[in-house]
């Protein structure tokens, strides 16, 4: 009888545990009670069109780079083709083409834009403006990216900070400039707030894509032009149609590069893949700009040993004239726009909060580097 009792209550426990399994490894939809669930199939296939001249580096190259990196991270969930100024559109209309939702993505600079928004040119650069470290800060904690994305709503457009070219050099002329008077006349592709200060010391600004500067250069068409340091300047040949090179980039300290997202095809994006592209683009903005630094330093180095490039400094008197310049043009342009003056005055808020931690940090660092 024991053994009977015995062999019934290993048989009962035998069956309570196959029953309790099925239960917690097999429950059907309706049982399950996971706040979890596995991310959606769907494939976004998307296109992004630059302004940048084709297999150009760190700029297209990067983009090119930021799409494969966005389409592995989402285990090919989001898919962007990316297209180089003129292969789908002309450079300069990538702004309409990703507002009127012809694509979905463009790279470029916010500046290209000042006929349509014109205090978007903040967010790029301001003659005697803030470095690449300030543009961060106030982009990320300091208000600016939301002023930006506040200009951009209209067109149906989200802006995120997409690169930067640092400190950039002055531009490329074919004569000296050893005062004000030597910018009368002066035919300089140059775009963005630093032309309208170049305008009103006399000169005439043209804007240019990258990919036609060294030919309107070699032919007169154009007496200077900036372009942006000595990597990209050196590869597209400029030192052989201008004989001085000139510095600092008084008209774009720390230029910030943009990705315009059309903002209806953003939303239809799953949240996991929003921050995705967000947290890519952040870490290119930053490699971009490390990358920048590094070949500089280089190119620099041989456009002055192996092509015997002049490099000479604007003369202080005419840097301090430009700078007057540059005061005056932003104050005519708030008196007139309000937008442009909103954005204007946190920006020389910002600045100038900027500027007095600079002085006791970088600034003082660097003296103290001096022997």
């Amino acid at each position: 009888m024991k053994k009977t009792a015995t062999l019934l209550w290993l048989l009962f426990c035998c069956l309570a545990f196959v029953i309790g399994y099925k239960l917690q490894y097999h429950k059907t939809p309706e049982t399950t009670t996971s706040t979890t669930s596995a991310p959606p199939t769907k494939t976004f296939n998307w296109k992004m069109v630059t302004t940048w001249p084709p297999n150009l580096p760190i700029f297209q190259i990067g983009v090119e780079n930021l799409a494969k990196e966005i389409e592995m991270m989402s285990g090919g969930q989001l898919k962007i083709q990316v297209y180089a100024g003129g292969e789908l559109v002309p450079p300069l209309q990538t702004f309409d083409a990703v507002s009127q939702g012809t694509v979905e993505m463009g790279h470029g600079a916010a500046y290209y834009w000042a006929g349509k928004v014109s205090a978007a040119q903040f967010m790029t650069s301001v003659p005697f403006g803030m470095t690449a470290k300030g543009m961060n800060a106030w982009l990320y904690y300091g208000g600016g990216l939301e002023l930006w994305r506040a200009l951009y709503k209209p067109f149906h457009l989200i802006p995120f900070p997409a690169g930067n070219s640092g400190v950039q050099m002055g531009g490329w002329f074919n004569k000296k400039i050893e005062s004000v008077d030597d910018l009368k006349g002066l035919k300089m592709r140059i775009p963005g707030l630093g032309g309208k200060v170049l305008a009103k010391a006399g000169g005439t600004p043209i804007l240019l894509a990258g990919g036609e500067l060294y030919t309107a250069l070699e032919r007169g068409n154009i007496d200077a032009t900036e372009w942006a340091g000595p990597f990209h300047d050196k590869r597209l040949g400029l030192y052989r149609a201008a004989q001085y090179y000139y510095y600092p980039g008084w008209h774009e300290p720390g230029s910030v590069l943009e990705l315009i997202v059309n903002s209806e095809a953003w939303a239809e994006l799953p949240e996991y893949l929003q921050k995705i592209v967000e947290v890519a683009t952040q870490a290119m903005n930053q490699k971009m700009y490390a990358e920048f630094e590094a070949l500089n330093i280089k190119a620099l180095q041989e456009l002055k040993e192996k092509h015997h490039v002049e490099v000479l400094a604007f003369p202080p008197q005419v840097l301090q004239e430009l700078k007057r310049l540059t005061v005056e043009t932003l104050d005519e342009k708030a008196a007139e726009d309000a937008s442009f003056k909103q954005v204007y005055e946190a920006y020389k808020k910002f600045q100038a909060d900027n500027a007095a931690w600079n002085k006791i940090s970088d600034d003082a660092y660097s003296q103290a580097l001096k022997p």
